[in-house]
Parts: structure tokens; sequence; C-alpha cells
């Protein structure tokens, strides 16, 4: 967080998660077609060394280790942003790896026709393992409410050799109003497990727009 980073943002996604605040990469596809050589060279005008691969979901988008390869060779530092569904071996220095808990279920949005396969897709502790093997990570949780601790504690006790200062909890919110609501007790909750507090700093800078 505060390191200025560049976003390279692909469309897809297996999930729906009702909060979802990139929707145009998922409930409502958006977006154009461009070539890794293409994307590199637009990268090159951004004055950062540090690239976060992000989504949708960027493990199922075409061409994502070839991209992930040329960030490699060019020398920048590679965050790639997963829900920890689908597992491959990219390079990459840091696994952002951010599983769903309940509270995406979109039990009403769209008349609920996603809730099902959301749920049986959702949580992939093998491949949040695999992650966790095979590279720097951390994991991102979104919380909603109080209840959601309890799935937080449950996934990081099935899961081996996690360090809870690799933990984050992020309140769920697209504003600062909410943001500051759930943020005063979910600190309060890291302190208690030694989990990290995770802000939405784009929100608190720049309000919930795209771009940012």
């Amino acid at each position: 967080m505060g390191v200025p980073s560049a976003f390279v943002r692909t469309t897809g996604c297996p999930l729906r998660c009702v909060w979802c605040d990139s929707d145009y990469t998922s409930w409502h596809p958006q977006g154009e077609t461009r070539t890794v050589a293409q994307i590199l060279s637009r990268l090159a005008d951004f004055p950062t060394r540090h690239v976060v691969v992000t989504g949708g979901e960027p493990l199922i988008a075409a061409g994502i280790e070839e991209l992930c390869a040329g960030l490699r060779t060019q020398g920048y530092h590679i965050t790639l942003e997963t829900a920890g569904v689908v597992f491959k071996e990219v390079a990459c220095d840091l696994a952002s790896v951010s599983p769903k808990l309940s509270n995406s279920i979109p039990f009403a949005r769209e008349g609920g026709r996603w809730a099902e396969r959301h749920n049986r897709l959702r949580l992939r502790l093998d491949v949040i393992q695999a992650f966790m093997d095979c590279s720097d990570y951390q994991l991102k949780f979104v919380i909603e409410r109080a209840e959601d601790i309890a799935e937080v504690r449950a996934i990081v006790d099935s899961l081996h050799g996690v360090d809870p200062a690799k933990v984050l909890l992020m309140p769920q919110g697209t504003t600062r109003e909410e943001l500051d609501r759930r943020g005063a007790w979910l600190v309060e909750v890291c302190k208690q497990h030694g989990f990290r507090y995770c802000p939405r700093l784009h929100i608190e800078l720049f309000g919930n727009r795209r771009g940012t």
C-alpha cells in the first residue's frame, strides 16, 4: 500500500461477488484486446517498476503466462491479484490471494441466478495452498460483518504454515463512511489475532472511480 503501481486489469471472472467493485470485468464485461507487446509498451509510460496484474480473475486470461514472463524480463516487481480459484505457475513476486467468504454470494443480484455456481467455485483451499507454497503471498479477506471473522479463522486453520502477519482484513465498502464504520471494529480484530488491517487507500484518496 502506498507504492505507486501500474495496474494491468484483465476481463473475465468465474465468480460473481455481490459487492464486486469492478463489475465491468465480471457482471458486465468490457475492455479491449491487446497483445502482450502492446501492454508492455503501454506500461513503459508509467514511472514505476511495480505492476499489479489483476482482474476479473487474471489466471483465466489468455496469455497470462507470457505477460508475466515479459514483466519479469523487463525487471518489474509483479503482484498477482487472484481469488485463488485457479492455479498456474507464472512469474510472480507477490501472490495477493483473496479467498471469497460467504458474504460474497449474490443471493439476490440478477434474481440469484449466479448464487449456486459462485458458492460452488468460490473457495479452493488446494489452489490457495499452491500459491502459498510457490511464492511470497498474502491472504486478503473482504470483511462485511463480525460473523465473517469465524470464516476467516476456519480457512486459515485449514491451510498449512499461514503467517498471521500475511493475513489482511479489508473492510467492504465504497465510501469513506462505510469504511470508517467497519474499520473501527475491524482494527481491534486485527490486533487480537495478529492480522494486518488493510484500508482501501484509493477510496480514501480518489473516491470510488475507475482508473485509480
